[in-house]
């Protein structure tokens, strides 16, 4: 309201000196395209720091640019400082005074709030106006396209400062500021910056503008203010002289100790190089405060310029960042004149229309003239590329800065060191930006690096940047009155005071923490039924609460209106049925395999103990004699190989190949079923028709769950079960009642629940795994650092033991150990068909490849034996229709010889190839 005012007044104050100014109509500069004088105006307040420094630059760039004769073709550069005083009403008075005598832009004015008011004098009269002071973010090209800011934007500063917030691990920051354009819009772009962190300002201050500020009351009360609160870090966006007063009452007050996090805007810097040494009381005040100045590359041409400065001053003021923008800033003008009268362009001046058509009074507005090349000049400048002494001059496509950067400085030790800079292509970094504009941007937290800082107090350890407000308002703690499941929190004989799972685990989580946390506990609910557990979560988001403890399932909804801690205890949803036990049957050996792999691996013995007795059966005495005899050694034979080995020694090549490969299947498939088995026998296997959440889904049977869960509505909105399934159950026993009776089929709870609930109750087990993963936590409101603090120490309980103690001091008792201690959730995953098809495949193959060889050697032993029985037979039957063979003979001729051992098939043969040989040795020659 106070500036608005201000601004009303200035906008009057134009109109009012206006009526004032008696000359003559509008000077037009007119046939001469080489003017003698090219005026430039320059609005400071020539007693301020900025002021000072900024006059003595721009004197010396104006002789600098006024060297060399040959620059502007002739013409002199002419710059007319005027002095503000630090008032209003007198910028506004230069503003016009130099708008009169043609001059052809403007540097300044020093401070935001007349640069929004002479920027509208400037868009209508085409002069430009540059500034290097008056950095408002809110300053646009696009609503002022003649005001044109030659120093980097505190929105960049503002930036710098975010990153570095997010860099020390910070979330709340308190804002210190005048309330003028400036300091307010920086502010703005600060919490704008901060927001997209997950940072927030959670305090401003404001205090009066700097010109106004009499005395330290004011500064004091805020700083009181800001004391008594949670956020130790505090942004100083203000002026050099209200800075330094900012800084001495914090001092007084003690809020320059440990803890305190100071970080002022470059103001500071601005001191710190033009008044040096500062008065010792001021230094003293000003130890382990960060501060960020506008960093300059670098060059010849800048250390040039710092050494002529003591001879340039006289010793009067230090050269701070400003200086060095002022001189740039001129030369910014020169090359623009330049470039413009080389275009062959006139600079000329005519009246504005606009202002002669108005009628009535004394005014004589013809004295304020139009620039008529004011665009061309303006494009001029803002075309700018150019060496300068603080580093390349470029404007980008937005008229912001080319490559934006700050120094950032610790104060310490009587003076100031830098602890390393931020650019807007990298960061945060220890080594100058311009190593690193030629490498690619790298953002990632990791490659974030500042040196250690002396903080206030003079400790090098990061401050946290939080306490808990000096109010005397202990901490309000909700905790669920709940009506079932007291082991995790309850009321104490219906007391205010609580106790629990749930609480101790709190409580010995606030015990590891550094500082102390005052709270008390608030239940709520009725106790008579469990409240609901969104309602209490959504208490801390409006404030009603400062954090919930219990058994707070940690879900996305909650997680969208608060920050939990690290989960003390996993949870999950799960199925709870009523199940009967597997294992009380005699039969139970016989559960390893399915029936069909029974009857294969049956039917296999009978195979391969098929294949070796034909294989054996001519060849090996084991295997000939009467068929009842031969039917029980392959019986006992094929079932004998899996527990002597040495079997295959009495055998052939053949029938050893066979059962080998037969053996090894064996071994495969018993080392399994062993397994399979003495899973069955140690592990007690319960049976249900309810296998897990899918046969919960697909069923038609009605479903319980605890008021107040969420598994109500994750059951419905997730997994589509009708609402119309869902039972409420409120305790326990309700539980137990409602599976015994058939009320329900299933139960779904988070584990925890279940876990007590199955220690107590018999005749129910978890059916399947749990279908969700999540935890219980703690809730805080969003972005508070005790949240954080609380999460480390839930970490430190876990590694200790500390949190499995408490555990077991409040969950870990049974009394359904015999069911509920040793058991599978589901039935026993049975040794199938296909788990083996492949080796039977191989056996069956083996079988079938030596059979194959066996036949094609006894069909061709055969051959030939028959061949030689034939010839016989021909020698002693000399009729052929007596010789003709039949295919019922040569059948059972073959059977026969299939049936004799091999052995008497050979000497049979033999014995009648030496009675043919005997007698044909007889016969007469």
């Amino acid at each position: 309201m106070f500036e608005e005012l201000i601004k009303a007044k200035a906008m009057f104050w134009v109109l009012v000196l206006l009526n004032f100014i008696v000359l003559n109509d509008g000077i037009t500069s007119e046939g001469a395209s080489r003017p003698h004088v090219v005026n430039v105006g320059a609005i400071f307040s020539l007693s301020t720091i900025h002021g000072q420094v900024a006059n003595i630059a721009m004197k010396a760039a104006e002789d600098d640019v006024n060297s060399d004769p040959s620059f502007l073709g002739g013409s002199k550069l002419r710059i007319t400082a005027y002095d503000a005083k630090r008032n209003g009403f007198l910028t506004i008075m230069g503003a016009l005074q130099f708008m009169e005598t043609d001059a052809v832009a403007i540097i300044g004015p020093q401070t935001s709030i007349m640069a929004h008011v002479l920027s509208h004098l400037a868009n209508e009269l085409s002069v430009p106006m540059l500034s290097f002071t008056a950095l408002d973010p809110s300053l646009s090209a696009l609503q002022f396209p003649f005001f044109v800011q030659t120093a980097p934007s505190d929105l960049f500063l503002m930036r710098a400062i975010a990153e570095m917030i997010t860099y020390y691990g910070w979330s709340d920051v308190v804002a210190l500021y005048n309330d003028d354009d400036n300091s307010r819009n920086g502010v703005t772009s600060l919490g704008d910056e901060l927001e997209g962190r997950r940072c927030k300002i959670s305090y401003k201050a404001v205090l009066p503008l700097d010109v106004v500020i009499t005395s330290p009351r004011e500064i004091r009360d805020e700083l009181i203010k800001i004391q008594g609160m949670e956020s130790r870090v505090i942004i100083v966006n203000t002026f050099p002289r209200t800075g330094t007063m900012i800084f001495k009452e914090a001092r007084k007050l003690g809020m320059m100790e440990k803890g305190y996090v100071w970080i002022a805007t470059t103001w500071l810097t601005s001191l710190l190089d033009s008044v040096n040494p500062l008065p010792p009381k001021t230094a003293e005040s000003l130890r382990g405060v960060l501060t960020l100045r506008i960093h300059t590359q670098e060059s010849r041409k800048k250390r040039d310029f710092v050494a002529r400065w003591n001879k340039l001053s006289n010793g009067t003021v230090g050269l701070n960042v400003y200086g060095l923008y002022a001189y740039d800033t001129v030369w910014i003008i020169a090359r623009a004149v330049k470039r413009l009268l080389e275009s062959g362009a006139n600079i000329s001046f005519s009246t504005d229309s606009k202002l002669t058509s108005l009628k009535g009074g004394s005014l004589n507005l013809g004295a304020l003239s139009i620039f008529d090349q004011g665009q061309q000049f303006l494009d001029y400048i803002v075309k700018t590329n150019m060496p300068g002494v603080t580093g390349p001059v470029q404007f980008l496509p937005d008229r912001s800065m080319f490559r934006p950067a700050y120094d950032i400085i610790n104060v310490a030790g009587g003076g100031f060191r830098q602890i390393g800079y931020w650019s807007n292509h990298s960061g945060l970094s220890v080594i100058p930006p311009e190593s690193l504009y030629s490498k690619p941007s790298n953002r990632s937290s990791s490659n974030q690096h500042l040196k250690n800082v002396v903080w206030p107090g003079g400790t090098s350890e990061t401050p946290r940047g939080w306490v808990f407000p000096n109010n005397g308002r202990r901490l309000r703690i909700g905790v669920p009155n709940r009506a079932s499941f007291k082991d995790f929190v309850s009321s104490v004989n219906g007391s205010n005071r609580v106790e629990g799972y749930c609480i101790d685990v709190f409580e010995a989580a606030i015990k590891l923490l550094s500082y102390p946390v005052p709270h008390e506990f608030v239940l709520f609910g009725d106790g008579l039924k469990n409240p609901n557990f969104n309602e209490l979560v959504n208490n801390v988001s409006t404030g009603m609460f400062d954090a919930v403890v219990g058994d707070i399932a940690i879900v996305t909804k909650r997680t969208r209106i608060v920050d939990f801690t690290q989960p003390y205890i996993e949870s999950g949803l799960v199925v709870v049925a009523p199940v009967t036990k597997l294992n009380d049957t005699p039969w139970a050996f016989l559960r390893p395999f399915t029936p069909p792999m029974w009857a294969v691996t049956a039917a296999f013995f009978l195979i391969v103990g098929s294949v070796i007795w034909i294989l054996e059966h001519r060849i090996n005495d084991e295997f000939r004699g009467p068929p009842r005899r031969q039917i029980v050694t392959i019986l006992w034979f094929s079932f004998s190989t899996m527990f002597f080995s040495h079997r295959e020694n009495t055998v052939s090549t053949l029938g050893r190949l066979v059962l080998l490969i037969w053996l090894f299947v064996v071994l495969i498939i018993t080392s399994s079923y062993t397994a399979s088995l003495t899973s069955i026998l140690t592990v007690q296997q319960l049976n249900s028709p309810i296998k897990g959440v899918d046969t919960l889904i697909s069923s038609s049977g009605r479903v319980g769950f605890q008021v107040g869960s969420y598994a109500e509505n994750y059951m419905i909105d997730e997994l589509n079960i009708a609402r119309s399934r869902l039972v409420p159950l409120g305790s326990p026993k309700e539980y137990a009642t409602a599976l015994q009776n058939g009320t329900v089929s299933a139960i779904v709870d988070e584990r925890p629940y279940v876990d007590l609930f199955l220690s107590e109750f018999c005749g129910f087990a978890i059916r399947g795994q749990e279908f969700t993963r999540s935890g219980w936590g703690f809730a805080f409101p969003r972005d508070s650092p005790l949240a954080v603090d609380m999460s480390t120490a839930i970490l430190g309980l876990s590694e200790t033991g500390q949190l499995q103690k408490i555990h077991d001091k409040w969950l870990s008792k049974s009394n359904c150990s015999n069911l509920n201690g040793s058991q599978s959730d589901d039935d026993p995953e049975q040794l199938k068909l296909r788990s083996f098809w492949g080796l039977f495949l191989v056996c069956g193959i083996a079988c079938f490849i030596s059979l194959v060889i066996y036949f094609f050697n006894i069909v061709r032993d055969f051959c030939n034996h028959h061949k030689a029985e034939e010839e016989e037979e021909e020698a002693t039957v000399p009729s052929p229709e007596a010789r003709a063979p039949s295919r019922s003979k040569t059948l059972q001729t073959f059977l026969a010889y299939f049936d004799e051992k091999e052995d008497e098939s050979n000497r049979r043969l033999k014995r009648k190839r030496n009675d043919d040989t005997s007698v044909n040795s007889s016969r007469p020659v």
